[in-house]
């Protein structure tokens, strides 16, 4: 018989528990086919889980910060015996689960969703997937295209190294508590890209620079770069960051004279 433990949402932990059990297999039947490795970011009180375990992948982690949460997984999940990680994901080391590829998949706080998509791009090699629950304007500013108002930092970032899907929206009233947005699931494939074209860390600091003052021309809001100049650079330069594709940023970061 399952223990009676109380998880409290934690305001704190940005949690807010999905309690429709529909939308909780839906999610997880979105991981692609073939998944063998996964890891669960945010279990709370293991909607998502149990369905997880039902699909009996080969690996399966659910990392958790909050230790309420853990007590009642390990008290509900018999399954999960040695496979819950209490710690915070944003700081754990990764390659210390799987070695080769895995999934991650979770219904994740609003307040952390950036850094754990900027911490997936970090273990870029070795995530092949993401499926994850998003406060609906962050799933869709990932998701837009070039010249949507919405396109931005974390749109390029992504695009670069994943190919992006918004998969559906879902509504307010299916959580507890109920959040005052509504929410979206959205799956990243990790694409074929070896390595970009150009200098990593100049590739992100224009990104970054470009949007930072999007309605300035790239030319004002990429001074700082040492760019050599030449028909084509000088035509994406006319343009405001939100116009140009990765590779457009790829192409001007490579462009730098670092000397």
């Amino acid at each position: 018989m399952s223990a009676i433990i109380m998880v409290n949402p934690k305001k704190h932990l940005g949690q807010h528990f999905l309690k429709d059990d529909n939308i909780a297999r839906k999610i997880v039947d979105s991981l692609l086919p073939g998944t063998e490795n996964v890891l669960e970011i945010g279990a709370g009180t293991g909607i998502l889980t149990k369905h997880l375990i039902e699909k009996r992948f080969p690996g399966l982690y659910v990392i958790e910060i909050d230790r309420e949460s853990v007590e009642y997984l390990n008290a509900n999940y018999s399954e999960l015996d040695g496979k819950i990680i209490n710690e915070d994901f944003l700081k754990y080391d990764l390659d210390k689960l799987f070695t080769g590829r895995f999934s991650i998949i979770g219904n994740f706080p609003y307040n952390i969703s950036s850094q754990i998509l900027f911490k997936v791009l970090e273990y870029r090699n070795s995530v092949g997937e993401v499926v994850g629950m998003f406060q609906k304007e962050v799933a869709e500013r990932i998701a837009s295209p070039p010249g949507s108002k919405k396109y931005g930092i974390l749109s390029v970032l992504i695009k670069a190294f994943f190919d992006i899907e918004y998969l559906f929206t879902v509504n307010e009233f299916v959580f507890h508590p109920q959040p005052k947005v509504k929410s979206a699931v959205i799956r990243l494939k990790r694409n074929n890209l070896k390595q970009l074209i150009c200098n990593e860390k100049i590739f992100f600091a224009m990104v970054k620079a470009g949007f930072n003052q999007r309605r300035k021309t790239l030319r004002n809001s990429l001074k700082s770069f040492n760019i050599e100049k030449d028909e084509e650079v000088d035509i994406l330069l006319q343009k405001r960051a939100e116009r140009l594709m990765v590779r457009d940023f790829e192409f001007l970061a490579s462009r730098v004279n670092k000397g």
